[in-house]
């Protein structure tokens, strides 16, 4: 799993699938300069959006046309997708809550759509006009990926603590969270600490959506200090870095 800052994440599956997760790259500032060009991602064969927002859908367009990878979207979003003409309907799996899907056929990789508490909306600028243009984005979403061997990650994307975050645990009981911390955006530290400590408890959780501007104060460190003795192990890489399981 490669780290390339904010919430964008290139996983390799067992099976040799590589998927992405809110690519945002030539725009993040966390974003190492020699993965901000799309083609230094390599294979490409399945994007994940999380929500409409330009820091996590921003690449996704292009990056799925470079590599013709389809795109996992929140359902309502991707009908704005359709009627912008922004990707076609044979290129984008429309996900719903609670729904799950197997892209690749049977015994490949499952993606399962859950909650998040969060906002959904795409800002753009109208090229012919030049105004800024607000669309609906439909229902920001986390996903739960399980991997062909069964190793099962929770991507939250972006939201802040919920009490069915226990039920997500329980039910789906992923081996790894990515949790975004930032604290003005999503939940904080402290916040995403008492979610993974006392309602999700996975094996691993790696902190993510942080330290991109400055009005994101939370801090992997802060992340650390609020988990304290908790037996979740939190991993800690930097953008660019990757972590094997």
């Amino acid at each position: 799993m490669l780290w390339l800052g904010h919430a964008t994440v290139r996983i390799t599956t067992p099976g040799g699938k590589v998927l992405v997760i809110d690519p945002w790259l030539g725009g993040n500032p966390k974003t190492p300069a020699a993965f901000k060009p799309l083609a230094s991602l390599g294979k490409v064969d399945l994007i994940l959006v999380t929500h409409a927002h330009p820091d996590h859908f921003t690449d996704a367009p292009a990056l799925g046309q470079l590599n013709k990878a389809k795109m996992v979207v929140p359902s309502d979003f991707g009908y704005t997708l359709l009627a912008l003409g922004m990707v076609p309907e044979d290129g984008m799996i429309r996900l719903h809550k609670g729904a799950t899907v197997m892209p690749f056929g049977d015994g490949g990789l499952k993606i399962t759509g859950v909650h998040a508490e969060h906002s959904s909306q795409m800002r753009m600028k109208n090229p012919t006009t030049g105004k800024d243009e607000v669309w609906p984005g439909g229902e920001p979403m986390g996903y739960i990926i399980e991997l062909e061997n069964g190793f099962k990650i929770w991507h939250t994307g972006d939201t802040a603590v919920f009490g069915d975050m226990q039920l997500i645990g329980r039910t789906y009981r992923p081996d790894l969270v990515m949790a975004s911390i930032d604290g003005a955006f999503t939940m904080n530290p402290v916040d995403a600490a008492l979610a993974m400590t006392e309602m999700v408890k996975p094996k691993y959780v790696m902190p993510i959506h942080f330290g991109t501007l400055p009005i994101m104060r939370g801090t992997a460190a802060d992340f650390k200090a609020a988990l304290g003795r908790s037996p979740v192990q939190m991993l800690v890489i930097d953008p660019g870095q990757k972590v094997e399981f």
